[in-house]
């Protein structure tokens, strides 16, 4: 007995082999546990749903290092080793019999809730719930289709653990479709930060060269203001030295019409009047026109402008680059249009 309990040693958990026992194809025994927790040791990013189905994959045994490899059953998909299940049952039976009887828990059976004295033992077909024989015989089920429970018990364990395993393959195509989802949206917040960018730097350079036509225009602008003002204030100096020097000559001839002494008075009123004469003459001094002051001809019609500006949207992908880079270069190179309502008039010459 000695002897034969060492043959039914699991070499995993060094322990009697427990049910239900696997064959593996090298002919060796490991107890169904074991070999999970060996193929998930071997197998550790295969991904799983639950401790005891995995979806495919290899281990090797224990053993003889023999490589198994498991179908998508995983370490359902092994024979199991009826002969040494029995074995082993009766080599327990023959152990219980020969020590101290030990008090072993009853394993519960279900009643039936019609027959409460029966157990359930068999599997209506036609109604797909397990009974009792009574209810095959007299009760609600008699006129309907059954099977051993047990037969049903491993064809609903077979199809439960194929479902298992479609659903793990399902989940990681799911999850694959997920990361991809994942990915698809990084790539689309990204895609559009440098779309943006480029259309702000295309809006920049518009920008740039709205402030460089600005500035030329408002130098032009500039460049007659500061003309005309500096001619009208020369000239306004050359009035104030005209109207200083007849100041002086009217202050002169108040004095001369003081002076008692006829012959005096006659000596200095000759060229006082001479001077009196040239001071009241002032032809020589330019004058403004009328509307010299004036500078609304420098007038800017925007229009056509605006409007272009208020069409501008993104180009369609059956427009060539090259008609861009074109319009793009047109519009660098024109200018403004300046509508003239009046000739600049220009200083008078001195005589």
């Amino acid at each position: 007995m000695e002897n034969l309990e060492k043959q039914l040693i699991c070499p995993i958990c060094l322990e009697m082999f427990t049910k239900p026992v696997v064959i593996l194809p090298c002919q060796h025994n490991l107890c169904r546990k074991c070999a999970n927790d060996v193929f998930q040791a071997s197998n550790p990013y295969l991904p799983t749903r639950s401790s005891s189905v995995t979806s495919g994959g290899r281990f090797r045994c224990p053993s003889c290092r023999h490589e198994v490899v498991l179908d998508r059953h995983g370490v359902y998909g092994l024979q199991r080793n009826l002969l040494v299940e029995n074995i082993i049952d009766m080599f327990k039976q023959e152990s219980s019999s020969s020590s101290k009887p030990a008090p072993e828990r009853k394993e519960e059976m279900p009643m039936c809730d019609v027959h409460e004295d029966e157990k359930i033992n068999i599997f209506c077909v036609t109604h797909g719930v397990p009974t009792c024989s009574m209810c095959k015989v007299f009760g609600a089920h008699k006129d309907c289709e059954v099977a051993p429970i047990s037969s049903i018990y491993q064809t609903k364990k077979t199809e439960l653990s194929d479902g298992i395993a479609m659903m793990v393959g399902n989940n990681d195509r799911i999850q694959g479709i997920i990361s991809q989802l994942e990915e698809a949206c990084r790539a689309v917040e990204e895609n559009g930060r440098r779309q943006k960018t480029l259309v702000c730097e295309k809006f920049d350079q518009l920008y740039s060269v709205l402030e460089g036509k600005k500035r030329e225009m408002s130098q032009k602008v500039t460049a007659e203001q500061e003309e005309k003002v500096n001619y009208i204030r020369g000239l306004t100096k050359k009035y104030s030295d005209h109207l200083e020097e007849g100041c002086k000559i009217v202050e002169m001839g108040i004095q001369t019409m003081e002076e008692p002494e006829m012959a005096l008075f006659l000596q200095s009123t000759t060229p006082l009047l001479k001077k009196i004469a040239d001071a009241s003459n002032t032809a020589h001094l330019d004058k403004v026109e009328r509307g010299y002051e004036k500078m609304d001809h420098y007038k800017v019609d925007c229009r056509k402008e605006r409007k272009a500006l208020r069409s501008i949207d993104f180009i369609r992908d059956d427009e060539d680059d090259e008609e861009e880079d074109a319009e793009a270069g047109h519009e660098e190179k024109e200018e403004a249009q300046i509508v003239s309502t009046g000739a600049v008039v220009s200083a008078p010459q001195q005589t």
